[in-house]
């Protein structure tokens, strides 16, 4: 048995990654991409009909130059994720674009229409989770989303403070970053080694973990 498997038997596990060969070979739950993820598996062969498609849209969908473009990549994302979702059982996160992090009507008018893109593509919104920045203005943004029935992942999430103030809002879902955690400590108060108990990014997680239990 492998060490996957083993921790399949304690948790679920979500691939971080556009990659269907990837996800057919490890059989995650869920699964999660970003920006960077959709760019990287836009670069795969197989997805470059994906690709033609999605610009063929924009293009006749009209706008400006800078409008087609965003249609296009929206379009890239829902479709991938789309594609993704024909071999994972659960959900998967769509990001929305984290230069809207500081606008909650931005990021609430995207996600309604990466939801409408999706359900286009025959998929409902209870297979697809909205990925947002836990700003302040983002968790506002998942609140209003979360009433409406379209269910969040808040993610760029480093402190207890940003997740007492997801749980509050009702979010369906947290993502903390507990690698960059360790790296902001590394960077500013350098260890040689940190053990595990000790690691900032773990003892993060562990008081996220058990306030959101009690």
């Amino acid at each position: 048995m492998s060490q996957l498997d083993e921790l399949k038997k304690y948790t679920t596990v979500v691939a971080d990654t556009g990659d269907i060969e990837s996800i057919k070979k490890f059989a995650p739950q869920d699964a999660t991409t970003n920006p960077s993820l959709v760019l990287k598996a836009a670069q795969l062969p197989q997805y470059q009909a994906l690709i033609a498609d999605a610009i063929g849209k924009a293009r006749r969908q009209g706008g400006s130059p800078e409008t087609q473009l965003i249609n296009a990549c929206d379009q890239v994302a829902v479709d991938i994720g789309t594609e993704v979702l024909r071999h994972v059982p659960g959900r998967i996160s769509t990001e929305v674009d984290a230069r809207f992090a500081w606008d909650r009507g931005m990021c609430v008018s995207k996600a309604r229409k990466l939801i409408q893109m999706y359900e286009k593509n025959g998929i409902g919104p209870e297979r697809i989770l909205i990925k947002l920045a836990a700003t302040w203005e983002g968790i506002r943004a998942a609140e209003e989303l979360e009433q409406s029935g379209i269910n969040c992942n808040l993610t760029l999430l480093f402190s207890f403070a940003q997740a007492r103030a997801c749980a509050e809002a009702g979010v369906f879902l947290i993502s903390p970053f507990v690698g960059r955690i360790y790296d902001w400590y590394q960077k500013n108060q350098p260890q040689s080694e940190y053990q595990v108990d000790s690691d900032p990014g773990v003892v993060s997680v562990r008081q996220i973990y058990q306030y959101y239990k009690s």
